[in-house]
């Protein structure tokens, strides 16, 4: 059963096959976004979450493979709502792992994101990095979500650095485009996966989407930042959970 998965903001298809189940009978997916992985940037001022669904969606038709399970993991976790919203057609299950958007676009959680991308875009790499390893961001995220911080830190050496600052700011500043009453109207039984020790995704969100969105039932695993091991088996085996009922 082919399953769309998404990476989040700055990631590829590596981050959703580290946590996808691998029990027969299940066929991970990943489309990498214009300026992710082995995808070229293209047109660097017109990345968006609407861009990227729509990429989303015509992939799915191209290869005749609707109606499927789509979701994602922050950013494609944002696309994949949208998706279910926009184009029902297409979507039969959603999981919307640690979100970073409900229905707000430049949400607070995503400041730190810009943050790094304004910096990228005013200096030169190295300096950026220095520079934000001094902010009172950085010093937060070092106490509440180490997590967070390691990846923040890891974009300033993430090339061509012209393409992250872009992408980071863009898409900060951006959402899914979708409002509550549309999520209410979502039918698809639904996963929500959550962590705490997370500012950029944090669990009031995933919360407040579980509460939205008729079908959703919310998981909450163990944090990165307490033991990256067993994140990614909690994170394995409610995905696996999940997706057994679809292969019934």
């Amino acid at each position: 059963m082919p399953v769309l998965f998404q990476h989040g903001l700055c990631g590829d298809a590596a981050q959703t096959a580290e946590v996808f189940p691998s029990g027969v009978g299940l066929r991970c997916i990943t489309l990498e976004c214009r300026g992710h992985g082995g995808s070229e940037a293209g047109d660097v001022t017109a990345f968006s979450v609407v861009r990227f669904a729509d990429d989303i969606a015509e992939f799915i038709a191209a290869r005749r493979l609707a109606p499927l399970v789509v979701g994602g993991i922050s950013m494609g976790a944002a696309i994949a709502m949208r998706l279910a919203v926009t184009q029902p057609d297409l979507v039969r299950g959603l999981v919307i792992a640690r979100p970073a958007w409900s229905i707000l676009a430049a949400p607070a959680n995503m400041r730190p994101n810009a943050e790094v991308g304004e910096l990228l875009s005013s200096m030169r790499p190295e300096a950026a990095r220095q520079a934000f390893a001094a902010s009172g961001t950085a010093q937060r995220l070092a106490a509440e979500s180490p997590d967070n911080l390691a990846s923040l830190t890891g974009f300033f050496s993430r090339e061509p650095s012209v393409v992250t600052a872009a992408l980071l700011t863009s898409i900060s500043h951006d959402g899914p485009g979708i409002d509550a009453d549309q999520l209410r109207r979502i039918a698809v039984p639904t996963l929500v996966i959550a962590t705490r020790m997370d500012v950029i995704h944090p669990v009031s969100m995933a919360e407040e989407l579980s509460r939205l969105i008729p079908r959703a039932r919310l998981t909450e695993i163990t944090p990165k930042g307490v033991d990256r091991r067993t994140y990614v088996d909690e994170f394995r085996d409610a995905l696996d959970d999940f997706l057994k009922g679809f292969l019934r």
